[in-house]
């Protein structure tokens, strides 16, 4: 009886220190891994988000100037420009389909205001698909890109400029595998802006192409921005059983995978890679992501910002270089919109996908999500598939969990010896301790021995734990009977 007490202390103990060290983590600033305090998931009031189109939100969130060619232009202004002689056009909103996507664009800017994937769907409402990009009176979270003056000054089309949408398929057709949407600027400050969004079948990433035209008498040197700007809430509908990581983060060779709280935004205390020539911003929250992604070799500024009242962006800042009159030059990106599938996200550039965030089991987690995947491709069902793995598990710990019973089993044995030992020297308790390290030794029996094979086994299975939390195979995927979706608690 004694044993087994002891055995379950030390299960206690072990699982002390894990929430412990959950506990550190909060205090230097990290997400819970278990359980979110009241502050961590309090959601912001929807009061607080600005009114769509309302100048505090909207178009304050330009960028300024990046650090090696500050312009005239005044940080987190929207630069007033050379009017346009081109008539105003009427604002109005595109929506794209394909297979897995629907997106809608605002002709303001060309900027992509709303996501809608076909493939997964709400959780409150099955018959609809489910959103991550919008911008609503309660909720806002859009992908920008415009042009800012350089070192030679001047003002250009930022996302606030109204752009022409070119006639075109609105939907990808069968037997089609690309669709594309182009928006045109009009003149301002000699530039003209021409956006084009390919979007192809199957996929969640869209090629982004921005044709800087001169269409002046004198060279320009602006600066293209990339920005994705979104309020403080935490995603609608996400569970209060565990906490998960929403907000901004970036990649660099050089720095790796980088989160940054919106708090930490809020109080200006953002420490990261400020400069690169590689890597991409992401707006990350449970299952879901989006990306700006640039072609590596090109120098980005990085940019982390409040744009108002619970409104933040993350971004990028690349210089576009000279652009004589008459010329045009390009920029390529990528944009990612989509659910954190680890197969999709490496190919598409490095540590992308690094924002399925397995916390600081990663080491352990990914392999453990391999052997899943791979045991899916076999049975084809993610519930029988974790059951497996499970079972594997279990095999694979058989030779630790038998030593541990072997060992318990032998402090069973030895068990009467030192109860009668113990009652002996009750009043000596330096001879009763020496007395208990003989028979430990004499029997070689190893008091540790029933408690170190179970707390081996403790990390494999938090890690686990993380896989199952963090894929998002796992939403709506059904089992059995009444379980339907394996993301539920």
């Amino acid at each position: 009886m004694n044993d087994i007490r002891r055995t379950i202390l030390w299960v206690i103990f072990g699982f002390s220190m894990v929430m412990l060290w959950d506990q550190w983590q909060v205090f230097n600033g990290q997400k819970a891994t278990f359980f979110p305090s009241a502050t961590q998931t309090a959601k912001a009031p929807a009061t607080n988000l600005p009114a769509v189109g309302a100048p505090a939100g909207s178009a304050s969130s330009v960028p300024s100037s990046s650090a090696g060619s500050m312009s005239a232009s005044t940080p987190g202004a929207v630069p007033t420009g050379a009017p346009s002689t081109a008539p105003a056009a009427a604002k109005e909103r595109v929506v794209v389909n394909t297979d897995v996507l629907s997106l809608t664009f605002d002709t303001e800017g060309g900027t992509l205001v709303h996501s809608v994937f076909t493939k997964h769907k709400d959780m409150t409402n099955k018959d609809v698909g489910f959103v991550l990009l919008d911008e609503s009176p309660n909720r806002i979270y859009v992908a920008q890109s415009g042009l800012i003056a350089g070192s030679a000054g001047g003002t250009f089309p930022t996302h606030k400029a109204m752009m022409t949408v070119v006639p075109g398929e609105r939907t990808l057709k069968d037997g089609e595998n690309e669709l594309q949407i182009k928006f045109e600027s009009a003149d301002m400050g000699g530039v003209k802006l021409v956006k084009t969004y390919t979007l192809k079948r199957g996929a969640y990433d869209v090629a982004v192409r921005h044709d800087v035209i001169n269409t002046g008498s004198a060279a320009v040197e602006p600066q293209l921005y990339l920005q994705l700007v979104r309020d403080g809430n935490k995603p609608p509908g996400e569970s209060s059983f565990y906490s998960t990581f929403t907000g901004p983060a970036i990649y660099t060779e050089a720095k790796k995978y980088q989160k940054v709280d919106f708090k930490d935004i809020e109080s200006n205390k953002v420490d990261v890679e400020k400069q690169a020539t590689n890597g991409y911003v992401a707006m990350v929250q449970h299952y879901f992501a989006s990306a700006w992604i640039l072609g590596d070799g090109l120098k980005r500024d990085l940019f982390f910002r409040k744009v108002d009242t619970n409104l933040y962006a993350v971004g990028m800042i690349t210089p576009v270089g000279t652009v004589a009159p008459g010329t045009t030059k390009s920029v390529d990106s990528k944009f990612f919109i989509g659910p954190q599938v680890e197969k999709t996200l490496e190919v598409l550039t490095p540590g992308l996908e690094l924002v399925k965030d397995y916390g600081w089991l990663t080491i352990l987690a990914k392999p453990l999500y391999w052997l899943l995947d791979a045991l899916h491709g076999f049975i084809q069902n993610w519930g029988w598939s974790i059951v497996a793995l499970v079972l594997l598990l279990k095999i694979a710990f058989y030779w630790l969990n038998a030593k541990a019973y072997a060992s318990m089993a032998k402090m069973k044995a030895v068990s009467p010896k030192i109860t009668e030992m113990r009652e002996r020297l009750k009043d000596k308790p330096q001879e009763m301790q020496q007395a208990m390290m003989k028979i430990y030794k004499e029997e070689k029996v190893n008091p540790m021995g029933g408690c170190f094979p179970i707390m081996v086994q403790i990390p494999v299975f938090i890690a686990l734990y993380w896989v199952l939390l963090s894929s998002v195979e796992m939403r709506n995927a059904p089992w059995v009977m009444w379980i339907t979706d394996l993301s539920s608690p």
